[in-house]
This record gives C-alpha cells, sequence and structure tokens, in this order.
C-alpha cells in the first residue's frame, strides 16, 4: 500500500498525519474486501485552494471539507470484478498496486467541523478519509438511502479504526491543550487570510 500526502497548506495538525491516513485507509480496505494493494493521493489544503477546486470541478463557489476523485468507473459499489476486464489499465506497472485516486482534504475545516461538532481534530480527519475512501470505492450520498448506507459504513470503519489501532487513535482530549490548540489554529488561520486580503 502507498498513501502519498501533499501539503498545500501551512496549519499543522497535533498527529502523524500519515500513520492515521495509512490506518484508516487499511480497516476501509478490509471493510470493503478490496484483494488489491493499493495507491491513494491525499492533498492537504485550505479553505481557498478547496473551493478553488471545487468550483471548477462541482460548479460550486465555496469552500467544502473533502473532495473525492476515483479513478475506477464501479458497476455497483466495491465491484472488483471491473477490474478483471481486459485493458483495465488502474495498475501501477511499477507495483502492481491499484491506483484508487486522489483525496483532498481542507485543513482548514478539519480545525473547524472539530469544534463545531465537539470532536477531536484527528477523529475529524480521520472520518473524512474513510468518508473519501467511501467514494474512491463507488459510494455516493445523493439519495437518502445511500447516505444513510454510506454514514452507517463510515461509523463502523472508524469504530474498527478505534479497535485496532487504539494507541494511534487515543482521543485529542477536548482538555486545556486540545483547546489552546484550536484557539492557536484558529488564529493563524485568521492572520493568513488577513495577509491575503492585504495582498
Amino acid at each position: 500500500m502507498t498513501i502519498t500526502i501533499e501539503r498545500e497548506s501551512d496549519i499543522p495538525l497535533p498527529f502523524s498525519e500519515q500513520e492515521v491516513a495509512e490506518a484508516v485507509i487499511s480497516e476501509t480496505l478490509d471493510y470493503e474486501d478490496c484483494p488489491y494493494e493499493v495507491q491513494v493521493n491525499i492533498i492537504l489544503t485550505n479553505n481557498d485552494e478547496i473551493q478553488q477546486i471545487n468550483l471548477e470541478q462541482r460548479g460550486v463557489d465555496a469552500p467544502t471539507d473533502v473532495l473525492s476523485f476515483p479513478m475506477i468507473e464501479y458497476a455497483y459499489p466495491s465491484d472488483f470484478t471491473v477490474l478483471e476486464a481486459d485493458g483495465f489499465d488502474s495498475f501501477d506497472p511499477d507495483t502492481g498496486e491499484l491506483i484508487l485516486g486522489d483525496i483532498v482534504i481542507s485543513v482548514d475545516k478539519v480545525i473547524e467541523q472539530a469544534e463545531k461538532y465537539n470532536h477531536d481534530v484527528k477523529r475529524e480527519y480521520a472520518f473524512l478519509i474513510a468518508h473519501s475512501m467511501l467514494h474512491l470505492f463507488g459510494y455516493d450520498h445523493i439519495e437518502e438511502d445511500d447516505r444513510v448506507e454510506m454514514e452507517a459504513k463510515q461509523k463502523e470503519i472508524l469504530e474498527k479504526f478505534k479497535e485496532a489501532y487504539s494507541e494511534l487513535y487515543c482521543c485529542f482530549e477536548r482538555d486545556m491543550f486540545a483547546q489552546g490548540f484550536i484557539i492557536a489554529t484558529k488564529i493563524m488561520i485568521e492572520v493568513q487570510n488577513y495577509k491575503g486580503d492585504e495582498i
């Protein structure tokens, strides 16, 4: 499994982004019974950049928390039989890994939503990766039934992540230190936005 993280945001997160991403993706692969080693590219960006991508790709002129760009068109979610078709070329010729696609996450939104929903930043980051991985496997939430199914899967994947990686999951408790991190990060975001306005 190859997980590549590209950073476009200067906002730090208080944990190993690589370790959490690899753990959540591994649990998602197991949960969906993916029989292949995979490649996933994750881009950690900011609200301005993800808003531009959202506008270009979806026609929505607003920042969002996560965008998913799957490489595979499934007949139905997690239908890996399509990969056995002749001429299917989503495998890396050097490693043999299945190239699942790209995940773009706004670090600004990770911080904002952790505070909004009153949970830790690591949990929000893990949730967005699990959510996006399901999109890379062909799931969506346009219809209500599909939304309910995705939410149930996300919850189960995060529970399995907690059980399998208890030390890694160890919550970034909302104590004075955590509150201080969120406040400091919000100030950093505001300062960057202010400098951007000046430019």
